[in-house]
């Protein structure tokens, strides 16, 4: 999903579709550097995807089938839950493991104010109702402090997410649902292959939800998603609900058609032992966008996210604090450096939430950081040089006459 100002995800500016015609002139002159480059991830594994895909073809089966499953078995296995379910997307993912935690109308799930719209999405496609609790000023996860405010006797669930790449605090979250019998559905839709305390985002609750939409640090050729399941009766029911709620002509439930593509799994499948490579680099530019930053000495201007100490991080996003947030991206845009807003509005501010009740303040963290946080060009492949490009035009930004 495109987030609001980003200015490519391709390698030159020819490929630059959301540029008009000003703004190509305006950046025709430099090379830039886009938010997410895909192409240069598909140099490595293109021959991979290339056996996938003849082997598809070849087999002439597309839903499901030997593909699917030995992609389920392959993350099963690398994050030691009893079963992997593959569905048709991350925002199903989050769905279908609510049904299966049997939430449906009238109840209500604790979630965070600060994530993409599927997380309350879900929420709201089984019948229950979403309550937006505050997140955390260190690493803008789900605050475990609000729980005991948001809880009722309507509570069935709570939806952490592991925001941008790196582990919520998740503990308390799980002992505090433990504590009261209700479920943990992880959003780990930016996070694949974080760990906390040595342990795989996805593994603490009763469900880990992904997403391997095509700019997520393992993404596809299109959508697709998994669903982590601690329980192997639970992988059973949502296997059954991703086919229409049946099996063998029986329906005792109206599930959906969600089942992930044969195509997606085996591309999926051939890129997965790049996986961790490709993490180790994303943390190896975040190291270097702070180092850089730390040079430039922009004061109260910018402030860079702390590296999670407490746990292992994957990058999907380098998020930094900044003074006159919309003012520095057009600066970027114009000098073709493609950024980021993750996410422009809280939740419990959007429009179509408004009758749940939810006003200015009442997430204070949340909504700050929707005003501040600006998401910086972030791949494996990110050159040094990039990065000090990055970082030059942002000191321009702030240092120059018109700061």
């Amino acid at each position: 999903m495109p987030p609001v100002g980003c200015s490519s995800v391709g390698a030159s500016w020819k490929d630059a579709e959301l540029y008009d015609g000003k703004r190509m002139a305006q950046v025709s002159r430099v090379t830039p550097i886009p938010l997410v480059c895909l192409r240069s991830q598909h140099a490595q594994v293109a021959k991979a995807v290339e056996v996938a895909i003849a082997r598809v073809s070849a087999a002439q089966q597309f839903i499901l089938g030997e593909e699917v499953r030995a992609f389920e078995d392959a993350l099963a296995a690398r994050f030691g839950v009893a079963a992997a379910v593959g569905v048709a997307s991350g925002s199903d993912a989050l769905y279908l493991a609510l049904r299966a935690s049997g939430v449906g109308p009238g109840d209500e799930v604790i979630t965070t104010a600060l994530s993409f719209f599927a997380t309350a999405g879900a929420i709201v496609r089984t019948g229950a109702t979403p309550v937006f609790v505050d997140v955390e000023s260190e690493g803008l996860g789900l605050d475990p402090a609000r729980l005991e405010g948001a809880f009722s006797s309507r509570t069935k669930a709570i939806v952490p997410v592991h925001l941008y790449g790196r582990c919520a605090r998740i503990e308390p979250v799980v002992a505090f649902a433990a504590s009261r019998g209700i479920a943990v559905i992880e959003d780990v839709a930016q996070a694949i292959d974080a760990t906390r305390g040595g342990h795989f985002a996805g593994t603490f609750g009763d469900f880990g939800c992904l997403s391997f939409h095509p700019t997520k640090n393992l993404g596809g050729w299109g959508d697709g998603g998994m669903v982590l399941c601690r329980d192997g009766a639970a992988a059973r029911v949502l296997g059954t609900l991703r086919a229409h709620g049946g099996r063998d002509g029986v329906y005792r439930e109206v599930g959906i058609n969600s089942r992930l593509d044969a195509l997606q799994a085996a591309i999926l499948g051939a890129k997965l032992p790049y996986l961790e490579g490709w993490n180790a680099a994303r943390r190896s530019c975040a190291q270097r966008y702070r180092e850089l930053f730390a040079e430039a000495a922009l004061g109260s201007h910018l402030t860079v996210l702390a590296p999670d100490r407490e746990g292992c991080e994957v990058v999907h996003h380098f998020v930094v604090r900044c003074r006159r947030r919309d003012a520095l991206r057009a600066h970027l845009d114009a000098r073709g450096i493609g950024v980021g807003i993750y996410y422009p509005t809280p939740l419990h501010l959007q429009p179509c939430f408004a009758s749940l009740g939810g006003r200015e303040g009442d997430c204070p963290v949340a909504e700050a950081a929707c005003v501040e946080l600006l998401s910086l060009p972030m791949f494996p492949e990110l050159a040094e040089a990039q990065q000090r490009r990055v970082v030059d035009e942002i000191s321009s930004f702030y240092k120059g006459s018109a700061a």
